[in-house]
């Protein structure tokens, strides 16, 4: 922890020094850094792809008030792919062959990620990803990085919560994107280890608007101890109001991709309850005085008072991909191959989602302990406490 915290003084020391050099001597011609980002600045996904985009350019706008990246500027080539795969294909080709950008920061969901993963690897591009699906780095492809954490460590994390309240027969319900049915996978996978049997496994319209009919299925089994609503699109906040709709008080779990408050506020009183695993970040105000409480407040501050909304852990993504391709080009320069490496070799590097571990088998970084579980209270997320 303090070694990452003494990390971004010393970058910022590092920044202040080059802005002071820059006044004594005059101004020197500086080269830009050209990083693409593609990102679902609209479309069902925008509650993700939103706050990544401005989180990113935010950030941008900060290092390049400090003297930039070793005195070079970042210049920001973002695409809106509104979720749509097929876009992401045809942004991708752009950022590499017209943009020839150094690095791309994105997609914003898995189903998009997987789409440009072996086009990027191919092209010997650096690909940080803002999506959460293990296939993502598994198989590891050298070029390809996540900010994420991964599907599967939130998977077990509702199976341990579940565990603790003696809950073994449960629904779940996956939205029909790459999200959901990476998600889809993992639980159905995993369950056994921690005793858990899935009595209904449905999946629904990522465009849907009402889902009575599906609930209605899932109420009709009786034997069922709660609900697993994995989704990162709108349609999530369906469900869970369909279900208190019916009158069923089951235990209603979400997925990570439920960490906006706006799916909050679409769900209304339905979200009361709702648990899920998510990192610190959305609850930073509730965390021990320490270097990780004054980093994340930091970011959460300087968003919600730029941007007048709440911060989320999606914008945190975005955020955390571009500091760490910063620091690995303070380390390396300009070379996309020597950069590659100095981000396979970070090590101990705290961000908004964690302590950051990356290897030449871990393209992901982060462990099990970057998610907690969260709890919805009053219209709030709050640290879950059963």
């Amino acid at each position: 922890m303090n070694g990452h915290y003494m990390q971004r003084v010393g970058l910022s020391m590092l920044v202040g020094a080059m802005a002071l050099l820059l006044m004594l001597t005059g101004p020197a011609v500086s080269a830009e850094i050209k990083i693409g980002a593609i990102l679902a600045e609209t479309g069902p996904a925008s509650f993700l792809g939103g706050p990544e985009s401005r989180a990113l350019q935010m950030l941008a706008e900060q290092i390049n008030a400090g003297g930039g990246i070793n005195g070079d500027t970042i210049k920001l080539v973002i695409k809106d792919s509104g979720g749509s795969p097929e876009k992401a294909i045809s942004f991708a080709k752009q950022l590499i062959e017209e943009e020839q950008v150094f690095a791309i920061i994105g997609p914003s969901t898995s189903g998009e990620t997987l789409k440009i993963k072996k086009m990027c690897e191919e092209a010997r591009m650096i690909l940080i990803s803002c999506a959460s699906a293990e296939l993502i780095v598994d198989p590891v492809a050298a070029y390809v990085f996540k900010t994420a954490p991964s599907d599967s460590f939130a998977a077990r994390r509702i199976f341990m919560t579940m565990n603790d309240l003696g809950i073994s027969r449960i629904a779940i319900v996956t939205g029909n994107t790459g999200f959901g049915n990476a998600g889809r996978t993992q639980m159905t996978e995993i369950a056994p280890e921690y005793g858990i049997e899935i009595v209904v496994d449905e999946v629904y319209d990522k465009d849907a608007n009402d889902l009575s009919a599906l609930v209605a299925k899932m109420k009709a089994h009786t034997d069922i101890q709660a609900v697993v609503n994995w989704s990162v699109v709108p349609a999530q906040s369906i469900i869970a109001k369909n279900i208190r709709q019916a009158g069923w008080d089951v235990p209603i779990f979400q997925s990570h991709g439920f960490a906006n408050i706006k799916y909050v506020e679409a769900a209304g009183a339905a979200a009361e309850g709702i648990v899920f695993p998510a990192s610190r970040l959305i609850v930073a105000n509730s965390l021990p005085e320490g270097p990780q409480k004054s980093f994340l407040m930091k970011f959460k501050t300087d968003y919600e008072s730029r941007f007048n909304e709440a911060v989320s852990t999606f914008g945190g993504h975005t955020y955390d991909a571009l500091m760490i391709l910063a620091q690995a080009i303070e380390t390396a320069g300009t070379d996309r191959d020597k950069v590659r490496e100095a981000i396979e070799n970070l090590r101990g590097y705290y961000g908004t989602a964690g302590e950051f571990n990356f290897s030449a088998t871990d393209h992901s970084g982060l462990g099990i302990d970057a998610f907690a579980m969260l709890t919805v209270k009053d219209g709030r997320f709050v640290l879950y406490q059963p």
